[in-house]
């Protein structure tokens, strides 16, 4: 058996030249105690990828009040992005009639809403043509009405079906202690107001009674003779029916359900 041939040295180098000098990377070296710069002083060049490779550019991180937030509906929006609007007195104005449209559940005439922002009634006027226009163009699900001597969001005519389709969905679920404690009011005081429920329960009581509403438990029986003439509600052949009830004389002693100490007539005297 023939012997493996020996391996082939690095030929040497050819004569009158230097002999082969090691590889050697471009830029700085790592030597012990710490680098070397590269001749000249200047600070050693970034490392270069492979060839065929896309570098990779770390994303610089977002900035701003708001930023990093998208997509994020539990983040978003935080205090300081409310803090961080810069507006003009025009913009001060707009930004709190719409906040008034948003929670008024009856039209508010014009001047009620220029006394209120503390503007000129001409101007809160523009103000609220603009913004019904606005909507307008831009298609949102809302659009806002000069009606009954007031201004007043309501649902875009568009949406009916959509609309139609949620308040028929949640006529399923249950009724929140909050809605069944201001139906019970209503029950046992009709005709009432909304200011006079809310002060028998201590909160505002807007939003449930646009629930009880939607689930036609409650309705309005007329006006208040009083100043301001303020809407007068009451219950419906459908709050009987889903008490089983014929007429209101079979509710329950609403004494029985008083707490220790509370009066039914204490209950009867406030406003």
């Amino acid at each position: 058996m023939n012997d493996p041939a020996p391996a082939t040295p690095n030929p040497p180098p050819p004569q009158g030249r230097e002999p082969y000098p090691e590889p050697q990377v471009e830029g700085a070296q790592e030597a012990e105690g710490g680098r070397e710069p590269v001749k000249g002083g200047q600070e050693p060049a970034s490392p270069v990828s492979a060839p065929g490779s896309v570098p990779v550019q770390e994303p610089e991180p977002p900035s701003g009040p708001g930023a990093g937030l998208e997509g994020d509906p539990t983040a978003w929006p935080p205090d300081e992005a409310f803090e961080a609007v810069d507006l003009d007195d025009r913009g001060w104005t707009r930004r709190n009639l719409e906040a008034i449209l948003l929670v008024a559940d009856e039209p508010v005439p014009a001047g009620v809403l220029a006394e209120i922002v503390g503007s000129r009634l001409s101007e809160v006027e523009e103000l609220l043509v603009d913004l019904a226009g606005e909507y307008a163009r831009d298609g949102r699900g809302f659009v806002l009405r000069a009606i009954a001597g007031g201004w007043r969001l309501y649902a875009h005519p568009g949406a009916r079906t959509a609309v139609e389709a949620f308040l028929k969905a949640g006529q399923q679920s249950r009724l929140t202690r909050a809605a069944l404690e201001t139906l019970a009011v209503i029950a046992y005081r009709q005709p009432v107001t909304r200011f006079q429920v809310a002060a028998v329960r201590g909160v505002n009581v807007d939003g449930v009674f646009r629930t009880l509403a939607s689930r036609g438990l409650i309705h309005e029986v007329g006006t208040d003779p009083g100043p301001g003439q303020a809407t007068l509600y009451g219950t419906t052949p459908a709050f009987l029916e889903q008490l089983g009830l014929n007429d209101l004389d079979q509710l329950p002693p609403i004494k029985d359900y008083l707490p220790e100490g509370v009066e039914l007539l204490d209950l009867e005297e406030q406003p």
